[in-house]
């Protein structure tokens, strides 16, 4: 109970603070959850039916095109991953999430958090938090596609979520900032030699979709 507590309050300190009746009332619906590495978190065709935060480990979201397997999103310690259209609509996900190393994540319910929400506006209030933060980042990453070329679509992972780059497999790495994995070796290896900036990877129409991840 007490790790739960401690849970609820690192959730409360990155979205939302909150009195600790709110803080209460949080861990009292966290459900502490463990998987090993490469198991999935969230099969396609499934609802999404909580919010993970993940406590340990790092998770990664992503989903099919033209039977190609592409990266949407990671998560790693304190971050909350979920499906959004999914959890919110409690429809059938189109998307997958899988563990890419052993991950403990503590679990927030769909149905005890709306319960919670009727009894205490600060979760409401957090909820509402966690999905602005969603939004944001998601359109942060969809303007990085839209305006950045490669290079400079890595720097900023590099810049601002450097555990992705450390911890990732390269593969979901170029998935995730659509480019080849070529491309991608090319990139770091500008980067190393710092030269990034002035001969930045030609990539207008880099096929990054029509790759599969080596097994």
């Amino acid at each position: 109970m007490e790790r739960r507590r401690d849970i609820a309050k690192e959730i409360a300190r990155t979205y939302c603070p909150m009195t600790p009746l709110g803080i209460d009332t949080l861990s009292s619906i966290l459900v502490p959850m463990k998987f090993q590495k490469g198991e999935t978190i969230l099969e396609v065709g499934k609802v999404c039916s909580a919010l993970f935060y993940v406590d340990k480990g790092m998770v990664r979201q992503y989903y099919y095109k033209n039977k190609k397997d592409v990266t949407e999103h990671f998560s790693f310690e304190g971050r909350i991953v979920f499906c959004i259209e999914s959890f919110i609509k409690q429809e059938p996900s189109r998307l997958i999430v899988e563990a890419l190393e052993n991950s403990k994540v503590y679990a927030i319910p769909y149905d005890a958090l709306h319960n919670a929400m009727v009894r205490n506006q600060e979760m409401e209030m957090l909820y509402r938090k966690i999905l602005e933060h969603v939004a944001i980042s998601s359109q942060e990453h969809a303007d990085s596609q839209r305006f950045e070329n490669a290079a400079e679509r890595y720097d900023r992972l590099l810049r601002e979520k450097p555990e992705i780059i450390l911890r990732a497999p390269m593969v979901h790495i170029a998935s995730f900032l659509q480019m080849t994995p070529e491309t991608l070796s090319r990139v770091r290896g500008a980067v190393t030699s710092g030269t990034a900036k002035n001969n930045a990877p030609r990539d207008t129409n880099d096929p990054w979709w029509t790759y599969s991840n080596p097994k």
